[in-house]
């Protein structure tokens, strides 16, 4: 029970990996806030994390409108009087088109849902965090923000390179209140979101540009790694681990004796390197 009685608000909870990492953190001990915009998906994660013996929480919110992510945030500490963990997970593929056939109002929702609304969602649970001078945000991203450029993904992966410095900047303000703040690369799962993404992308790039992107995609993710790496960053096993992005690939049982190491390096950051 590696997250026994911590109190996780964990968003776009409803479906695909932000389901998963809820039922995960449900066996942990977890107490659970559910978040998102559809309130019948909501319920059946919580039905679920209920029959597993987590305490939840359903709140149905938009994490790019203020109001309602304060509202989120009021209606956890009313419910469990604290937040230990918060898991960025909301998010949108948005337009996937050349920029010059993208329609500026979907571009823009997409930076509101995935940038914003993590910026809302993380200062929103701050004075929280700060108060009890202990904290773990984990926000998601995707491999476009710091590994392969891909076409048809500008707003995408603008949002989410975006998160990554967030995330860099966020832990050297908060390296001594003992508040860790990572970024985690999932990689593919066949969720209805990368569903929509490799049918976008055939739509944009043509039918080869389909069957290659539909063969990468063959299969489930590594879930139960990525499930592990959640649960490590959300617990204390992490300790000062902060500032990084890290893939479902990286992570391995041997991960945490290195966390002095890579802390007195860069890596596991996004640099500009010199040919």
């Amino acid at each position: 029970m590696r997250l026994e009685n911590r109190v996780a608000i964990i968003t776009g909870a409803g479906r695909g990996i932000g389901r998963d990492i809820a039922l995960g953190f449900a066996k942990e001990g977890a107490r659970l806030v559910l978040a998102a915009r559809t309130t019948t998906q909501l319920a059946e994660t919580a039905k679920q994390a209920e029959a597993l013996g987590a305490p939840t929480l359903v709140i149905t919110a938009d994490i790019s409108n203020q109001s309602q992510v304060e509202r989120m945030v009021k209606q956890t500490l009313e419910e469990f009087e604290t937040i230990d963990i918060l898991i960025n997970n909301a998010g949108i593929i948005g337009p996937m088109r050349t920029l010059e056939q993208t329609d500026p109002s979907d571009w823009i929702q997409t930076i509101q849902t995935n940038f914003i609304g993590t910026y809302l969602c993380c200062r929103a649970v701050l004075p929280v965090m700060l108060q009890q001078n202990r904290g773990k945000i984990i926000n998601m991203s995707g491999g476009g923000a710091s590994g392969d450029v891909h076409k048809y993904l500008s707003a995408y992966s603008s949002s989410k390179a975006a998160t990554l410095k967030l995330t860099e900047v966020m832990s050297l303000e908060l390296a001594d209140r003992n508040i860790q703040v990572n970024t985690v690369e999932p990689g593919l799962f066949r969720t209805q979101m990368a569903e929509e993404l490799i049918r976008g992308m055939g739509e944009s790039g043509g039918s080869d540009y389909y069957k290659r992107y539909d063969k990468i995609f063959s299969g489930e993710g590594p879930l139960e790694q990525l499930l592990e790496l959640a649960v490590f960053l959300g617990s204390e096993a992490s300790g000062e681990l902060s500032g990084r992005v890290i893939s479902t690939d990286d992570f391995s049982p041997e991960f945490q004796s290195k966390i002095p190491e890579i802390m007195a390096s860069d890596a596991y950051k996004v640099r500009r390197v010199k040919p």
